[in-house]
């Protein structure tokens, strides 16, 4: 009877420990094969949310170049920008954008990383930058990005139109309404039923975000 050998392959970077962890063999930093990209725009997502964000923005393209992961907006226009990466490789790709070379073109007040334990040591983080770390479903804040604002006139610029593009895209989505018309409607609604909107319509600002 002929011997079944199995055709997996070894991971190249190391044994696998049982949670999934790839061990470097050489000292290097170990990662969760696991995390997806996706799974970490998710987790930055609910972040933001959780930290007084009341929009937030995910992977929505302009015409201005960069393409932030996740943005999101405090109610004094303070924006957080978080930049989600998988593997190594994709935070090093990540420093050759030109927005990353001219910092100054870039959109957010605080920047952060967010990447699984691991991926980036807090000694690798541009200037000013903070790194978020998953583990599981929770956030940890290891390094804070700095307090001072680092989004300049440009970066302003580059926010409002990206939130511009958004909008636009959402009045396609509800045309031959405009934008004010579906917000006014909403509006009407709660005042009808005393300031709380009917069991079963979302709020305005949920449906220009889904």
């Amino acid at each position: 009877m002929a011997h079944l050998t199995s055709r997996r392959k070894p991971f190249k970077n190391g044994p696998v420990d049982v949670a999934g962890i790839i061990l470097p063999q050489d000292g290097g930093v170990a990662y969760n094969r696991f995390v997806t990209h996706a799974q970490l725009v998710k987790l930055a997502e609910s972040w933001l949310r959780q930290h007084h964000c009341r929009i937030v923005l995910s992977e929505q393209t302009v015409d201005s170049g960069e393409v932030p992961d996740v943005i999101g907006w405090q109610a004094d226009c303070h924006s957080f920008v978080v930049e989600c990466k998988a593997s190594r490789a994709d935070f090093f790709a990540d420093q050759r954008k030109l927005v990353r070379r001219k910092p100054e073109l870039g959109m957010g007040c605080e920047r952060y990383y967010l990447a699984p334990k691991g991926i980036i040591r807090p000694q690798e983080l541009p200037s000013q930058w903070g790194l978020l770390e998953a583990r599981g479903k929770e956030i940890t804040v290891m390094t804070k990005s700095h307090s001072r604002s680092q989004r300049t006139n440009l970066g302003l610029i580059a926010e409002m139109e990206l939130l511009l593009a958004s909008l636009r895209r959402v009045e396609v989505r509800i045309e031959p309404q405009t934008i004010t018309e579906f917000l006014k409607w909403k509006n009407r609604m709660a005042i009808y039923n005393g300031g709380q909107l009917p069991r079963g319509l979302s709020p305005p600002e949920q449906d220009l975000l889904s």
